[in-house]
């Protein structure tokens, strides 16, 4: 059990890292700055020229994210399953669906750009249409809609305000921020994934914070010694 609490810690601080290097990059390394006069075929050689760095920055913030994922929230469950099965039951149900969607979502990406880079050598007509593909993939898997990280997160705070496990603060964040991602199912509200991106960021080194600290399943125990004496 303590084990589980502080891998599941460290975990959800990977998963802060992430996003943090995840909107690092894009904004330096990945940035093409003015795009709006660019052609498709100007935007792709744009990646393809950075295509190691691309894959290594999608394995990073898709595959060891959804490693990380599948670990901080197997701590979750096992720290809250005992006073809200139910809710747990079904919240680690979407957070491992999560994490299969962002490592599928990586992997898509990464291996796709493989084989763009090599089409493009022959028909960079092609190469595009099947650039245009690998995004579409990629972003209904893990990239764009953010509905089941969303569930996961929200679940989870509930089950922390009920149970009173963590702090107030910690579930009422964790709700807001899953809420934001939820609701970018909606095209309008699509922008919201940024919100719930830098949201997480706070609410994934919270919940490292607590789950590296002394199990509370722990504290039944000292109270029945403290009853036998």
């Amino acid at each position: 059990m303590i084990c589980l609490q502080k891998a599941g810690g460290f975990a959800a601080f990977l998963q802060a890292l992430a996003y943090i290097v995840g909107f690092v990059v894009l904004a330096t390394l990945l940035n093409p700055g003015d795009t709006e006069s660019w052609t498709a075929a100007q935007k792709l050689e744009f990646v393809l020229e950075r295509k190691h760095a691309f894959q290594a920055w999608m394995l990073f913030i898709y595959v060891v994210f959804g490693i990380a994922l599948v670990v901080s929230a197997s701590a979750l469950h096992e720290r809250l399953k005992e006073n809200q099965p139910g809710m747990m039951q079904v919240a680690t149900a979407f957070g491992l669906i999560w994490a299969g969607l962002v490592i599928a979502s990586g992997m898509v990406a990464s291996v796709g750009i493989e084989s763009v880079s090599a089409l493009n050598d022959k028909s960079p007509g092609q190469a595009e249409s099947l650039w245009l593909a690998v995004g579409a993939v990629q972003l209904g898997l893990g990239g764009g809609v953010e509905i089941v990280g969303g569930a996961w997160m929200l679940l989870v705070s509930i089950a922390t305000l009920r149970h009173a496990a963590f702090a107030k603060t910690l579930g009422y964040l964790g709700a807001l921020v899953g809420v934001a991602g939820i609701l970018t199912i909606a095209p309008p509200l699509r922008d919201l994934g940024t919100l719930f991106g830098l949201g997480q960021i706070i609410w994934f080194v919270w919940i490292g914070l607590v789950l590296l600290r002394r199990p509370a399943i722990d504290e039944p125990s000292k109270s029945m010694l403290a009853g036998r004496a």
